[in-house]
Order: C-alpha cells, then structure tokens, then sequence
C-alpha cells in the first residue's frame, strides 16, 4: 500500500497568514489615509511619521499613497482567503483551479508590493533619515514594507511551485514595471521651478507650492500683519500651512509673517519656536498645532481666513479677498 504523502505546514497554513498579515496592512494603511483625508494627525513616537506622511512622497495622483496601499492589501486578503471558502469535499476542482489561479496573482501581487515598498523604505532613509536621524522614520512605514516582505516569502514558501520557470518569468515582468514606474515616480517629484511661491526644506526639496495670485486686499493684510508684529508658526511639511499661504497668494509671500519651526527647515526658529509654542498651550489649554497664529499677544491655533485675520489683528485695508481655501498643489 502507498503512503500518502502528508502536506507540509507552511503550505496548509500560507493562505492564512497571509491573509492575516493583509489584515494588518488594512488597519495600517487604513488608519493613515483616514487621517490624511480627514486631515488629523497620526499617533507616532517621533516627528517622523507625519513629516514622512506629509510630504510630496505620500501623494500619487492627488490622493493618499496609502490609500492606493489600503486597495492592495485588501486585494492580496481576497486572493488569499477567497479559495479557503469553497469546500474541498463538495467543489474540489473549483476549488484547485482557484487556488492554483490566485498563487500566481498573490505572487505577482506580493513582488509588486515588495519591491514598491522598498523603494520608498529607499526614499525615507535617503531622503528623511539621513537628514533627521531617528525622527525621519515612519513606523507604519516600516511596519507596510515588513508586511510585504512577509507576504512574498510566504508566496514562495507556501506551496510548492512545479513551473519555476513561469513564476521567474512572472517575477522578472513585474519588477521591471514596478520598478520602472516607482523610479519614474520618483523622480518626477520635485521638479519645477524654485521661486518664491514653493515651499523647500533647508536644502531646497520642494514640498508644496503656492499657486494662487494676490489682490491688493491680500497684499495689504500680509503687510499690516508684519508691521503690527503678528506671526505665523509653521511647517515647510505642514499642508495646513501652505493652505494658509495659498489664502494669501504667492505675490503676498514677500511680507508674510511667517516663522519656520520644524528642524530641517529654511531658516527654522526651533528654540523660539518651542518657547512661543509653549506660551500657547498655557493659553488656549491644549497642544497647538501647525500653523499657529500669533496676533496681538492672543494665539489661535489652526488656519484663519482672511476675514478672521483682519478682524483678530485690526486691519482696515481693503478686504475683498479674492482667495477662497484652495489645496496646495505639490511641484
């Protein structure tokens, strides 16, 4: 009598994990682009998640990065969990074409997400850490490329693949693409002009730009601001910041009263920064965020329209601002 040969562990329980892993990439990158699309602030140890997060890097298309990352992890949970549902006993061979279609898809699936993801682990270490040391990492960063790594080992590990040639052949197609198009990514951020109306780090990486112009009402709040000695506390990371520049336009920038507070940043006032920052969360009771306005010895924390400016500070130039909010686009 033969002896059935029994199935090896990993290959019984691949499927699973990885559609446990997936999982955990779902509340990773779910939990990000909740935040960025409801415009609040992740939860990290250090300043790295959020200058990471709110760069030009975690955009594609105009919409989150994480949230193409949320749409990927959910893919790879269905291709790994949607064969585990057919009963072997009733629907065997739906049940075998299934699952040897989906190990193609979760192993295409998962080289994609790899090599993506190391990609940006490359754009975060060359880019944030080298510059800021242990505040330029983005744990959930870290966290989404470690969950790659898992799945595609266990896209490999997971069964026993008899056409090896096909899968290399597979593998070799999609790098090509994913690497081709992340480093065409890449590089397309940051080009453009360097002028007055883009706002760079201290080594001159352009984050945003401002694209709205200046009516004379703008022009003149950004000057009696500076003369009356009101003040703006920013970030060049910070998107809420350059939404307020872009209420103002980029011809307004020449008198606007701006201090930068985020270390890495153009002529950043991290010290005067910390002690006028301090002064007002003693006065508004909780944690200011960026930007943070200082009129008139009164703090207010968050993007003012012009009109709440002009009243708060005793403007009584022209106010017909022209500007509604406008998202600021990245260069």
């Amino acid at each position: 009598m033969t002896r059935r040969r029994s199935t090896p562990w990993i290959h019984r329980a691949a499927r699973p994990l990885i559609g446990a892993i997936a999982g955990l990439g779902i509340l990773n990158t779910g939990y990000i682009t909740f935040n960025k699309l409801s415009s609040a602030t992740v939860a990290c140890p250090t300043s790295g998640c959020e200058r990471v997060l709110e760069s030009p890097y975690a955009v594609l298309f105009g919409l989150p990065l994480s949230l193409y990352g949320l749409l990927a992890y959910i893919g790879m949970a269905v291709l790994a969990l949607a064969p585990l549902l057919v009963n072997p006993e009733e629907k065997k061979s739906l049940r075998t074409n299934l699952e040897n279609q989906t190990w193609l898809l979760l192993f295409a699936g998962a080289t994609a997400m790899l090599l993506f993801s190391g990609y940006l682990m490359y754009i975060m270490f060359s880019k944030f850490v080298s510059q800021f040391g242990v505040n330029g990492i983005c744990y959930f960063c870290l966290a989404s490329a470690t969950f790659a790594t898992l799945m595609f080992v266990l896209t490999l590990i997971g069964r026993d693949w008899n056409d090896r040639g096909q899968l290399f052949f597979l593998g070799t197609i999609v790098a090509m693409i994913t690497l081709i198009g992340s480093i065409a990514w890449g590089a397309s951020i940051g080009r453009g002009p360097i002028d007055a109306a883009t706002i760079t780090d201290a080594a001159g990486n352009p984050y945003f730009v401002v694209n709205n112009t200046s009516g004379q009402a703008e022009i003149g709040l950004a000057k009696h601001l500076k003369q009356t000695g009101a003040t703006m506390y920013g970030a060049y990371w910070c998107p809420h910041c350059c939404e307020q520049k872009q209420f103002f336009g980029k011809e307004a920038l020449a008198d606007f009263p701006y201090v930068e507070c985020a270390e890495g940043g153009k002529e950043a006032q991290i010290e005067t920064c910390q002690k006028v920052l301090g002064e007002a969360e003693s006065q508004l009771n909780q944690k200011p965020g960026y930007p943070t306005w200082q009129i008139n010895g009164k703090f207010y924390s968050g993007r003012q329209t012009p009109q709440q400016l002009a009243s708060a500070s005793g403007y009584t130039g022209p106010q017909d601002f022209k500007n509604a909010f406008k998202a600021c686009g990245q260069p």
